[in-house]
């Protein structure tokens, strides 16, 4: 039971730290754009981890751990589109970030291994 908690735990941190990333971000039309989405994106890889944990088919489970790796590898595409305006310290943070989100992503690939 440790490890779901864990996921779930990384997950919201992870939605979280990117809101707190995007707040530090240049106001350009495309990023506030690109934010939207990344917003959407980033908090729906633990919503949907979530939502798999409380599956009532393995069917289920497996939709919804897919859902998490899709919305995962989606934040990484945001987070690389996303203009840190030259600025090293958002881009070491930004990198962080997409680090984070394709762990994520092989976190979730592994669970669906495993679950076939």
């Amino acid at each position: 039971m440790e490890k779901k908690y864990d996921l779930e735990e990384r997950t919201f941190i992870f939605a979280k730290d990117v809101r707190l990333f995007i707040m530090k971000l240049p106001k350009t039309l495309a990023n506030i754009e690109d934010c939207k989405q990344l917003v959407r994106a980033s908090g729906s890889v633990g919503a949907n981890y979530i939502e798999a944990n409380e599956a009532l088919s393995k069917k289920d489970f497996i939709v919804r751990i897919k859902i998490s790796r899709k919305e995962a590898k989606e934040s990484r595409y945001w987070l690389k589109l996303i203009n840190i305006g030259g600025n090293t310290e958002l881009e070491e943070e930004r990198d962080k970030h997409i680090h984070e989100s394709t762990e994520l992503m092989n976190i979730f690939g592994a669970i669906l291994k495993k679950s076939k």
